[in-house]
C-alpha cells in the first residue's frame, strides 16, 4: 500500500534512508558521506522545507520512502529509498509512479553522479539525464557545493 508518511514516522523514514544510503559509502566522494547520511535534524529540515513523504508499506512495515517536494515551477523527487531486504520487488517503481500520478509538472530528481544503478533506476521509468545539471541544482535544490559538482539532474519529461 502506497500511502502519505505520518509525522509520527520521520524516525522510521530515517531508518530506512540511513539502511539504504550505506551503498553510497565508497561510492560517493568521501566528503560528501556522513554517519548517520542522514541525521534526524536533516530529515526534520527536509520536512519542514516543504518535502512530503510517501511510503510503501508491506505487511503493516513501512519498508520503501519517497519524497515529492513543489519547487517554483517543477516538481522534485527527494529522498527515494527502499530496505535493502525488499530492493527488486518493484517498490521504489510504484512510489515514482504513484508520485508522478499527483501531479501536470516537471519532474526532476537529482541524484549522484557516481550512482549509476541510480541513474539507470530513472532511466528505465522515463527519465532523461540534462545537459546542464548545475544550473538546475542551483536552481531548485538547496545544497552545497560541493554536491552540485558531483550530481546529475534527470528530466521527465525530457527538458
Amino acid at each position: 500500500m502506497i500511502r502519505r508518511c505520518r509525522d509520527d514516522e520521520l524516525a522510521a523514514i530515517g531508518a530506512i534512508v540511513n539502511a539504504a544510503a550505506v551503498v553510497y559509502r565508497g561510492v560517493i566522494p568521501d566528503d560528501r558521506w556522513y554517519e548517520p547520511y542522514m541525521s534526524a535534524s536533516e530529515l526534520e529540515g527536509e520536512v519542514a522545507a516543504g518535502v512530503e513523504f510517501w511510503g510503501y508499506e508491506d505487511g503493516g512495515a513501512l519498508v520503501g520512502v519517497m519524497g515529492i517536494q513543489p519547487v517554483l515551477d517543477v516538481t522534485l523527487i527527494r529522498h527515494a529509498y527502499v530496505t535493502p531486504g525488499t530492493q527488486g520487488r518493484g517498490i521504489g517503481g510504484s512510489l515514482l509512479e504513484a508520485l508522478e500520478a499527483r501531479g501536470s509538472r516537471q519532474v526532476l530528481v537529482g541524484t549522484w553522479a557516481a550512482a549509476s544503478w541510480a541513474i539507470r533506476f530513472y532511466e528505465r521509468h522515463g527519465f532523461v539525464a540534462v545537459d546542464d545539471p548545475a544550473t538546475l541544482l542551483r536552481r531548485y535544490w538547496s545544497i552545497p557545493e560541493r554536491q552540485i559538482e558531483t550530481s546529475v539532474v534527470l528530466a521527465k519529461p525530457p527538458l
